[in-house]
């Protein structure tokens, strides 16, 4: 399944709350587009250290899972997790101090664009090592079943993570757990075709990765993942499935990212630039936009206002980033398990 090759389901069955958080969502989507592309803008400018990853055309698979899950659910991701912090409702100005290292970050400049927390908003992270937060998802979701919380936790992967031992190890784990029902996750695999520049079969002797987990007793879908508003639908499906049984589900949703890998990845000698403008065809946001001037719920006045906020919000996210102070030399030992003068 080859999401270049998917076509645009026509807009069907849109009843009117499904309509009205699909405009919602659509503006939070073009706002995490403007932010991305300007992160990379301020990455050239030398204003943001470290490395950085940005979501640019995967923004469906996020926006979609992110809106059917409640205030008190958590979740985790890996490194390329902006949009995720924003779509949760973090400040535009927080996330983007964050990716100039400011104290006014939202890790207090010591994440960085890799490694965005908000716990207050049920975000744990932001990983830079791929994989690594597959395991603490997995023990987070037990914990909270063990609590006797009716709270669900969601794991985004990329499909790189799959052929790691911290994705194996993990999924057994909630394979044994969900027997019990003390395991409600979600694992969303965000499968955007090159894990860096290799691609899927090139790297993987099992292409369908939705079908891994089935040998971990793990019930599991693939999808389009360009389409917000059938994610949105799978995702409600998914998470009120985890919620009721307490066992963990998995979807594969086939995206695709628009921009490199990560910022030095500028030539990508990997994949054509035919390749990108096909996949630019199903640009999830103009998807969504096209479904909902079809269903009368989105003017062009609307979409020029929509760009005009985002536009806004992002330049003040700017501004705040650059004027905000560094991080204090004492931060050094502070928020560290333990630490020695």
């Amino acid at each position: 399944m080859d999401t270049r090759s998917v076509k645009t389901a026509p807009p069907r069955d849109l009843g009117r709350d499904e309509l009205a958080a699909a405009v919602e969502w659509y503006g939070k989507m073009v706002l995490a587009r403007r932010f991305e592309e300007e992160a990379e803008r301020e990455f050239r400018r030398g204003k943001i250290g470290g490395y950085l990853h940005v979501y640019s055309g995967q923004e469906a698979v996020a926006a979609g899972f992110l809106s059917a899950i409640r205030p008190e659910d958590i979740f985790f991701t890996a490194y390329r997790d902006h949009a995720h912090a924003l779509f949760r409702g973090a400040a535009p100005g927080a996330v983007m101090a964050e990716l100039f290292g400011k104290a006014t970050g939202l890790a207090k400049g010591k994440g960085g664009s890799m490694h965005l927390f908000d716990v207050a908003r049920g975000f744990y992270g932001g990983y830079g090592i791929v994989g690594g937060h597959i395991p603490l998802a997995t023990g987070a979701a037990f914990a909270l079943r063990y609590q006797q919380a009716d709270r669900i936790c969601l794991c985004f992967l990329g499909d790189g993570a799959m052929n790691s031992g911290s994705f194996h190890e993990p999924a057994n784990l909630a394979g044994l757990w969900g027997k019990q029902g003390l395991c409600p996750i979600v694992y969303i695999v965000e499968n955007n075709q090159y894990a860096m520049g290799t691609p899927v079969d090139r790297s993987s002797a099992v292409t369908n990765l939705a079908s891994r987990f089935s040998m971990y007793a793990i019930e599991n879908e693939r999808a389009d993942g360009m389409d917000f508003i059938e994610v949105r639908r799978l995702a409600g499906r998914a998470v009120r499935r985890a919620r009721e049984t307490g066992r963990p589900y998995a979807v594969e949703l086939l995206t695709y990212r628009f921009a490199g890998h990560g910022a030095a990845d500028l030539f990508q000698p990997y994949r054509t630039k035919e390749e990108i403008a096909q996949a630019r065809q199903r640009d999830p946001i103009t998807l969504l936009e096209d479904r909902l001037r079809a269903a009368g719920a989105l003017s062009d006045d609307e979409v020029k206002r929509a760009r005009a906020d985002a536009e806004r919000v992002v330049t003040d996210a700017v501004r705040f980033a650059e004027e905000s102070p560094p991080p204090e030399p004492d931060e050094l030992f502070k928020d560290v398990y333990g630490a020695e003068r």
